[in-house]
């Protein structure tokens, strides 16, 4: 009998699943949006209840499809950096704190002067920002404004790792997920640790990416089935995508852009996320704020679907007087780490209309990654000429044409837009043995459907463009910091 997997992904609008067979061919796909709240300035929180009627809801979907006997393996992944403060009967105690949140960011900037270049250099290998969205920095938030949840807190987990605990009831987590708190090792730090009393005792334990957290609880969907520890939406995504061997690239799009470079070489460079090594994969990361959540603002602004703005908007009306479109709608982050940063409409006029802005938004997202791009070819010492894109951002194909020229590199789109929950699959089949490895998983499960040259001619355009996209930056950004 074929065997399935199943991967579910805890993203930051949605939780996706997909079921796919031992060839990579998707059988079943499933979502469930979830909301966040920003009652607050700075706020960015959702349910973890809201989470869980997802996967609940994605595996009863996929009880109905398949035979459940014949599903060997779950993995998990999740939007990171997001955080769950957990009690020791493993109940939330508060809302989850998403990636978004940028409350902590007085914590982490106080942590942040308390660690010096060398030291981050010595623990990680390059420079890597504490910033708003680092676990230290919210567990110093929330012990500093609720102190009584802090003394309740028995495990502050990712949303992976508390769905797990509730599909199987064991605390796990990975040590690339823990990026920012581990070594070049994948240890805790604990001379990082200790700069939040207690931090260290409410980490959970670190294991490999495949393995077996436990087993589905009885009464539940597939009860016996393995669950994997599985790993971060970047890495999972990134598998999903089909890059795994050195030199390869990827452009994960979704809420937010995450570019990344697989390369062994190191070269320190500010701005980008170097996670530890994994079974011989060096990753260099650099997670932008806002890609589809740009897209998602605007057509809530017009009163639009994103669909519905996209299909209107073609290339050959981007011109000159295109406006330029900074998408720092909640500050920054890769390669510039700017909370304070906001987003800006440039030399709007009278002929700025629906289209006109929503083509803004699409360039100014790609700008965003390029300049993301060039620091992660100097951390890596790599420029890939071709990238592999995934996503529901990438599903355009005039933002994938766009995203080709502003960037000057062939983009090559996945068939399963889903890419963390098809590397969660992925992951999964590792763990069940399916898969010797995870090379060898992702090249018989990832497919690619379609390849977007860039245009010489419209490169040199969009290059003079970029370079009024970073001094528009520069020139707003002593105003913006006037407001924190």
């Amino acid at each position: 009998m074929e065997f399935c997997l199943i991967g579910i992904d805890i993203g930051t609008t949605a939780t996706k699943a997909t079921l796919i067979d031992a060839l990579g061919q998707q059988l079943a796909s499933f979502e469930h949006p979830h909301s966040t709240f920003r009652t607050s300035p700075g706020m960015a929180e959702q349910r973890p209840e809201d989470w869980l009627r997802g996967v609940f809801g994605a595996l009863g979907h996929f009880a109905e499809m398949v035979e459940p006997s014949r599903v060997i393996g779950i993995g998990l992944t999740s939007q990171v950096n997001s955080h769950v403060f957990v009690d020791a009967r493993g109940e939330a105690l508060r809302p989850g704190i998403t990636w978004q949140d940028t409350r902590a960011a007085d914590d982490a900037a106080q942590l942040d002067r308390q660690v010096s270049i060398e030291q981050k250099n010595a623990w990680f290998g390059g420079p890597v920002p504490i910033d708003a969205s680092h676990a230290l920095s919210r567990m110093a938030f929330v012990a500093r404004t609720e102190p009584q949840n802090w003394a309740a807190t028995r495990h502050v987990l990712l949303p992976k790792d508390f769905v797990a605990l509730k599909l199987t009831g064991e605390v796990a987590s990975d040590a690339v997920a823990a990026v920012g708190l581990v070594d070049t090792a994948g240890q805790y730090v604990n001379a990082l640790l200790a700069l939040v009393g207690s931090a260290a005792d409410k980490l959970p334990p670190l294991y490999p990416f495949h393995h077996q957290v436990g087993r589905m609880d009885a009464g539940l969907p597939f009860a016996g089935t393995p669950v994997m520890v599985g790993a971060m939406d970047a890495w999972a995504g990134m598998f999903g995508c089909g890059v795994v061997a050195n030199g390869d690239a990827m452009y994960q799009s979704g809420t937010s852009e995450i570019p990344g470079i697989v390369s062994d070489t190191v070269i320190p460079t500010a701005g980008v996320i170097l996670f530890p090594p994994y079974e011989g994969i060096r990753m260099h990361a650099a997670p932008t704020q806002s890609g589809g959540a740009s897209m998602t603002w605007l057509a809530t602004l017009l009163g639009r679907s994103p669909a519905h703005l996209i299909e209107r908007a073609s290339t050959e009306t981007l011109t000159e007087i295109t406006p330029i479109f900074l998408p720092h709608l909640a500050g920054e982050r890769a390669p510039i780490w700017d909370a304070s940063s906001r987003g800006v409409f440039a030399r709007l006029d009278a002929n700025s209309g629906p289209e006109q802005l929503t083509l803004a938004v699409m360039e100014g997202v790609a700008h965003s990654v390029r300049w993301a791009f060039e620091a992660l070819e100097g951390s890596a010492g790599i420029s890939p000429e071709r990238v592999r894109i995934s996503g529901g951002g990438a599903r355009s194909d005039i933002w994938c044409q766009i995203r080709a020229d502003v960037l000057g590199k062939n983009l090559t789109r996945t068939s399963i837009p889903a890419a963390a929950a098809l590397g969660a699959a992925i992951i999964a089949g590792v763990g069940s043995g399916a898969f010797p490895s995870l090379p060898d998983a992702v090249q018989k499960l990832v497919q690619f459907e379609r390849s977007f040259e860039p245009d010489p001619k419209r490169v040199n355009f969009y290059s003079d463009r970029f370079e009024h996209y970073r001094a528009l930056y520069q020139d707003l950004r002593a105003f913006n910091q006037r407001f924190g």
